[in-house]
This record gives structure tokens, sequence and C-alpha cells, in this order.
């Protein structure tokens, strides 16, 4: 007589029971949904073949006679219209019907069809090989464990009521069906366990994909608001500095226009040549280019042409003074010198009074380079409420991103020093 559950069974069902697990969408690419998901037609192709292969062999059967046996193939081939209409729905929309009142009665329909020619022709019971997998895929593991012992068992009893069979062939026919039950239980409960753990897997690698798009994203959004705020800086220390220098210039010649034309030519040149530094910088941070005042040239003599035009705007010397041994620097280190300077420099035109003398200082040290901008103006407070401007923040910021430092010393009354100090070795960093 027949066992159960062919090497088949192992791919017994699509998706575990609903309510147990969670099934995460498909994904595009080699994570796209599990294997026992794409096509549900090698079961049915598999299913047509164990039915096809179950009326033959019961037609060929040596007992009982012609006629029987004919009846227990029609009465076995009811099972197809059965498994159309009412099973086959169910088994492909699984997901959403395991363990489902209309599982269990399509199941319940199926064994009641199987039975009447089970007890007839014994050989029918091939077709436990097409209904076991049907019972792990539609019920949960209590209860298709249940399901494949009646589908064993039942069989075998009814057809010993009916024909009386000898001891021997009663005793081998028993055993067989105590070891294919057997055989399916343990094989389907860990083919499940095998698959419930896939969709756990499964589960974690959708919680991983949706972690990587959201760290993706937030880093998008990071990388963004970096160079927005490095953009702020730059217009800030460059084109809005520039603008500033000339609105100041444009005041200057509005109260000299009729006193000193000599005055205004000169301040209208001035006015010429800053609006020209603002192009080249604007250009050069389209392009992303160095400064333009370090373009071609080196940081002492980019300082000594900023400290020439701070005095030719506010009439004050401006002196620079080079110590240590000056060399070729990363040009991360040159530009936040270079903007360190422009931006005490404008703090100086704007805060520290008319006229102040002001004083650059480079020291090039073995590992560090510092920059000191001092002036004898006013002064203020540090401890003070902080002002609402974006210069000192900015400057600060700029040394830190190279792993530097930034400190103002000032004091009413006393002037202010800016000293700014890089680290020669270190690139830029990012900020936490």
């Amino acid at each position: 007589m027949p066992a159960h559950l062919p090497l088949e069974e192992p791919e017994r069902r699509l998706i575990v029971p609903t309510g147990e697990l969670k099934t995460p969408e498909p994904a595009a690419g080699p994570r796209g949904g599990h294997v026992w998901e794409r096509s549900f037609l090698p079961w049915d192709a598999y299913f047509a073949v164990v039915w096809a292969g179950t009326v033959l062999f019961a037609l060929a059967a040596e007992s009982p006679g012609l006629g029987l046996r004919v009846v227990a193939a029609c009465l076995f081939c009811l099972l197809v219209p059965w498994y159309v209409w009412a099973g086959r729905p169910l088994l492909v929309a699984q997901a959403t019907t395991t363990g489902t009142p209309p599982a269990v009665r399509y199941l319940a329909g199926l064994v009641l069809l199987f039975l009447p020619p089970a007890a007839l022709v014994g050989e029918t019971r091939l077709a436990t090989f097409a209904l076991v997998p049907q019972c792990f895929m539609l019920l949960r593991i209590p209860g298709a464990l249940a399901a494949v012992a009646v589908i064993n068992i039942t069989p075998v009893a009814a057809w010993a009521l009916v024909w009386r069979p000898d001891a021997h062939d009663l005793y081998y026919n028993s055993v067989f069906a105590v070891v294919t039950l057997a055989f399916s239980a343990v094989v389907g409960s860990w083919i499940i366990g095998v698959m419930e753990q896939s969709t756990e897997r499964a589960d974690l690698l959708a919680e991983l994909d949706a972690s990587r798009g959201e760290v993706a994203r937030l880093s998008a959004e990071r990388g963004a608001l970096a160079e927005r705020e490095r953009f702020s800086r730059e217009i800030h220390d460059t084109l809005a500095q520039g603008f500033t220098s000339i609105l100041m210039l444009v005041q200057a010649v509005e109260t000299e226009l009729d006193d000193d034309p000599a005055l205004v030519r000169r301040h209208l040149a001035l006015m010429a040549g800053t609006a020209r530094e603002n192009l080249a910088e604007a250009r050069a941070l389209v392009a992303g280019n160095a400064p333009a005042g370090l373009d071609g040239g080196s940081l002492p003599d980019a300082l000594r042409r900023l400290a020439a035009r701070h005095a030719e705007q506010t009439g004050a010397p401006a002196t620079v003074g080079i110590t240590g041994a000056v060399r070729a620097l990363p040009a991360a280190v040159d530009v936040v010198a270079l903007r360190s300077c422009q931006e005490a420099l404008a703090n100086a035109r704007r805060h520290a009074g008319p006229a102040v003398p002001v004083a650059l200082d480079l020291h090039y040290a073995e590992d560090t380079l510092r920059i000191a901008v001092r002036d004898t103006g006013c002064g203020f407070d540090p401890a003070g409420p902080p002002g609402t401007g974006y210069g000192l923040p900015g400057l600060r910021a700029r040394a830190a991103e190279m792993g530097g430092t930034a400190a103002v010393d000032s004091a009413p009354g006393r002037g202010t020093s800016v000293t700014v100090t890089l680290p020669l070795a270190a690139g830029p960093r990012s900020t936490p």
C-alpha cells in the first residue's frame, strides 16, 4: 500500500499561518519574496500528477473487481472539481485564509470525498501524497497534524471494515499508515518551523532595509543642512562683507560728493574693486574652487592684500606679521585662516570704531598654525548677552571643523583680539 508523504512535501505551503508572523511586502531584487510565494502552478501540476496516478493505480489494482474499481475511480474524480471550485482559491490566498472556517470546511469535504474510494480500493490511498500538503497549507500546526492523522488512519479503518482483510494485510497496511503518519508529522512540522524562521528573517531584513533607507534619508538631509551651513558661512564671510563695505563707501561718497571730488573718486574706485572681488568670490563659490584671495598665491600674500584693502577702506593702518617657517599648507587650512581674518577684520570695521589700527599675526609652528587679529578699538564684554550676528559663531564653527579652536579676548575700552589655532595634521571633521 502507498506511503503518503513524498519528497515534494517540504514545499508544503506558500506563507505561514495568518496571525503567527507578519510577512513583509516583497522587495525588488534578490530579496523579492520567498521561493514558495512566486507561483502556485507547480502545486497545480503536482496535484494533477498525483490524482492522475491515483486513478491509474486504482484501475490497475488486482482487487476488487473492475466494476468497483471504476466506481472508486469515478468517486475519486469528484475531488478535482471540489479542489478547483473551493480549494485552490483558498490555497492561493492562504495568507488570509489559513485556519479560517472556509479552509476547515474545504478540508472536511476533501476527507469525506476521499474516504469512499479509499475504502473500496486501497490503492486510492496514493492520493494522500496530494492531500497532506494541503492540510499544512490551510491549517496551523495542531490542526494540520490532526487532519493528517485522519487522512492516514481513517481510510485504512474504512477499508478494513468493508473488506475484512486477513490479519497479515491489515497489519501491513496499519503499520504502513502509522509510519507515514509519523513521517509526515515530523517532516511537515520541521518544514513549517524552517519557513517561519525564514519569514522572521525576512521581517528582519525588511526592517533593516527600512532602517537603511531612513539612515540614507537622514544622511541626505544632514548633508543638505551641512552644505547650506557651509554656503551661509561662505556668503557671510565674502559676499555679505563685500556688500557691507560697498554700502559704507556709498554712505561716505554721499557726504563727500560736494566737498572732496578726489576722495569720492578714490572711494568709487574702492567700490568697483570690492564689487570685482565679490564677483570673483561668487564665481569661486559656485565653481567650488579656492577663495579668490588664495587663487595663485600664498596665505601670507593673501593676508597682506586683505590688510591693504582694509586700510584703504577705513584709513587706519593694518599690519601683517609673519613668524615661523612659512610653507605650503593644506588648502582647507589656508581657507579657514583666510576666512577667519576676513571675519575679524569685518568685525573691526563695524564695531571697533573709526580709524582703529589693526594687527594681523600669522605664526607657523611645527604642528599648528595660529592666526591672531588685534585691534585697539572700543572692545566689548564677551560675558554679555550674545549678539544676533553670524560672524563669531561661524568663525568658531570653521575652526572646530578643522579640529582647532577660536578664542575671543576683549573688554570695554581695551580692544579685541581674535585668535584661531589650527592643527596642521588634521583634515576637516564632520560634526557629530
